[in-house]
């Protein structure tokens, strides 16, 4: 084969470049200087005869050219990729392969505070990288630049297979100290409360299910505090008089380490569902599989309202620093 030249690596760099349409950005997502990354992109220029980006004002564009090669070098790297994991035997106890598993911080700690310890004990040489569900989820998916997403199943598209992961409800959480709060609470009394509500993007303006629920029912709550992380929801009710509206998995994981409490929502309001989804080249992936099988086998059932309070497990709430180290 007369590839004319042409070095397999630089496709590597050239995908880079169409993402990030930046030579300086490009390098750091290939962990290249900026001057290495220009002396690819002349190479570049040089093998397909094209400027493949130029500068339009403050912005560099793709020329025709670049724009028709987008996909096909995406779709190459992707089945080169493909070709490299195809073994037919996948041993996690000896592998040191990295998953990038896209995904929210709420799953994260109801998910993979269960599935860490039993990748650690059958995996360990196994790596771990957690991306942030908030934005570009679907576009990392499309470009195979992760290996798993976990997302609400009202997001899972259909360009790629999928899979129920697991259900979650909602519950209602408030410090345990808040004695003007008892077992029950009217709708009323919720709306009237002070809440705390988890908003995302960058001027936060992603708002949670919870919220986007209330406002399709006409329901005005007074919002006091908005955080950007459903992990901090349970700590910032400690010692105060503020409610929040919670996935119960999360509530009930918080439960075990801090003063809180549990109240049934006062409007019934939708189960949530959290998938699966896989690029569709890494579909017989033997890894993929392994990993997607572990994680359906590690889902704790949901506890109801009335369960009493789990004992605390010795676990590490904060698993990112976990997975890092």
């Amino acid at each position: 084969m007369d590839l004319e030249g042409l070095d397999l690596n630089l496709l590597v760099a050239l995908d880079a470049l169409f993402a990030e349409k930046n030579v300086s950005r490009a390098g750091s997502r290939l962990h290249l200087s900026q001057s290495a990354t220009s002396g690819a992109l002349a190479r570049l220029r040089d093998v397909f005869r094209d400027q493949l980006l130029v500068p339009v004002g403050r912005k560099m564009v793709l020329t025709p050219v670049a724009e028709s090669l987008v996909e096909p070098v995406r779709n190459f790297l992707l089945q080169a990729e493909a070709i490299r994991h195809n073994n037919p035997v996948f041993d996690p106890s000896s592998s040191t392969r990295k998953f990038r598993v896209l995904m929210s911080d709420y799953v994260e700690t109801v998910l993979m505070t269960e599935a860490l310890p039993r990748i650690e004990q059958f995996a360990p040489g196994i790596r771990l990288e957690f991306i942030s569900n908030v934005e570009g989820g679907m576009d990392a998916l499309d470009r195979g630049e992760i290996d798993l997403s976990i997302v609400p199943s009202i997001r899972v598209g259909a360009e790629h297979p999928s899979e129920l992961l697991f259900e979650d409800e909602f519950t209602c959480v408030v410090w345990s100290g808040n004695t003007s709060v008892k077992s029950t609470i009217s709708l009323d009394d919720y709306l009237g409360m002070g809440h705390i509500v988890v908003r995302f993007g960058k001027h936060q303006e992603l708002t949670t299910f919870d919220e986007w629920f209330m406002e399709r029912f006409g329901h005005e709550r007074r919002v006091e505090v908005v955080t950007t992380a459903f992990n901090l929801v349970p700590q910032l009710l400690v010692g105060g008089f503020r409610i929040a509206t919670l996935h119960r998995r999360l509530a009930m994981f918080y439960r075990r380490y801090l003063p809180l409490k549990l109240i049934k929502p006062p409007f019934d309001i939708a189960t949530f569902q959290e998938s699966m989804q896989w690029h569709k080249s890494r579909d017989r992936d033997p890894g993929t599989l392994w990993l997607r099988s572990l994680l359906r086998s590690v889902v704790p059932p949901v506890q109801t309202q009335d369960s009493p309070r789990p004992k605390p497990r010795p676990q590490t709430v904060n698993i990112r620093s976990r997975v890092r180290a």
